[in-house]
């Protein structure tokens, strides 16, 4: 089937799905859900061809994005299952009111359409956007990437399997065969079909839907996330944070990249971020420091290029910076953050309040973790990505994020 086939069934399917009751959409989570979990066997199958295929083109940590066994497929069903329990966001009454002349005037929560997601090396992608696209009422269309292909595939055709099985139209979720440049610009022009397209991953990719796009397309971004060590913090709780922000899952967007420390404590706060994130990691991925030349005086490490502290590296190295105080670190952070998490580590109320009230993120932090930007433990169910532009939605985006609005107005042979 041809791009433009597909995406003419899914606008087909539109005006089915913005009429599911809340009822009819739980029960098709729940089959899809089930579907996952009973075509595992399959799905593994064809992740295992992704993989061969993958290795020695992609990373080590590129693969751990990509590989999905027995737990992670559950933890997809139990995803989707997470979505029913959340509340309808489509056919809520957001205001009410009556004009003077009589007219009824009502606010309505609706859903966007035709919501296409354009993603790499993620399949669990999949499942999260179908789930998030089917509780709103929208049509999904995914088009992932070639190092996923297969994968996202045998879960999308169970996705549409316990669609059916719900006994709603297949077409409610699909999937864009077509892999090259060409096919994404087929997705990204396709005006009159696709009501909202969401780029998720890396820079490339963002950038060329941002630039090439001729449909609306929310910018979802690339995550150069940084933590500022203020001079009043607690060195053990800043420590602990750096490490879980850099070392959990440094392949996904809310993994800091970027360490600022104020200049007062450096002396003594960098000889333990090399010790706590090299030195004790020898035989478990320890972390590439590249230093600043203030950094490079204090502790040993690779010579940071302009380039690092804008650079979203993805893995075990993290670039690091010693500033002269919290303006200069907040200056810093204008300059190089894409606007999606940054934190500071501080026991300073007065630093809070204007790092806080300075710094333009999506999610700004106090003494936490950026690793903590995501939808599900902003209690949104899953997400779609995460928003880093101002409009319509920012920061992890959920339900509510996939639905506009119209008003309904009521009359008895009103005339103007």
């Amino acid at each position: 089937m041809t791009t433009m086939e597909m995406l003419e069934r899914a606008k087909k399917a539109k005006a089915k799905a913005a009429q599911l009751t809340s009822g009819m959409k739980n029960l098709a989570l729940d089959k899809m859900a089930e579907m996952l979990v009973e075509k595992t066997d399959e799905i593994l199958k064809a992740n295992e061809t992704d993989l061969e295929k993958a290795k020695g083109v992609i990373g080590d940590v590129m693969l751990d994005r990509l590989r999905l066994t027995k737990e992670r497929i559950l933890s997809m069903a139990n995803g989707i299952r997470e979505v029913m329990s959340l509340e309808d966001p489509a056919g809520k009454t957001l205001a009410e009111f009556e004009r003077p002349n009589g007219l009824k005037v009502t606010k309505i929560s609706v859903p966007l359409g035709v919501v296409a997601i354009i993603f790499e090396s993620r399949p669990n992608v999949a499942a999260d956007a179908a789930a998030l696209c089917i509780k709103s009422g929208n049509v999904c269309v995914l088009r992932g990437g070639k190092e996923a292909y297969a994968s996202v595939g045998a879960i999308v055709e169970a996705m549409r399997d316990g669609l059916e099985k719900a006994g709603l139209a297949k077409d409610m979720i699909s999937r864009v065969e077509d892999i090259t440049r060409a096919g994404a610009n087929e997705l990204m022009t396709a005006r009159g079909y696709v009501d909202l397209l969401i780029p998720r991953g890396g820079a490339g990719l963002i950038r060329a839907c941002v630039d090439n796009a001729r449909v609306p397309v929310i910018e979802t971004g690339t995550g150069i996330c940084h933590i500022f060590v203020d001079e009043s913090a607690d060195f053990e709780k800043a420590l602990a944070i750096i490490e879980n922000a850099k070392t959990s899952r440094p392949s996904v967007c809310n993994a800091e990249e970027v360490l600022l420390v104020h200049q007062a404590i450096a002396g003594k706060f960098l000889p333990l971020v090399k010790k706590r994130l090299t030195d004790d990691r020898k035989n478990n991925h320890p972390v590439e420091l590249r230093l600043d030349a203030r950094a490079m005086e204090i502790i040993d490490g690779v010579k940071a290029s302009d380039a690092d502290f804008d650079t979203e590296f993805l893995d075990y190295v993290l670039a690091v910076g010693v500033k002269d105080d919290l303006n200069a670190a907040i200056e810093h952070i204008s300059l190089h953050s894409t606007g999606h998490s940054d934190a500071i580590i501080t026991e300073d109320e007065n630093a809070k309040t204007a790092f806080i009230a300075s710094v333009d993120s999506a999610a700004v932090y106090v003494n936490a973790s950026t690793r903590f930007t995501d939808g599900g433990e902003f209690g949104l169910g899953c997400e779609m990505g995460i928003s880093t532009q101002k409009l319509h939605a920012r920061g992890p985006m959920g339900l509510e994020a996939l639905t506009g609005y119209k008003y309904v107005v009521t009359g008895n042979g009103h005339i103007r």
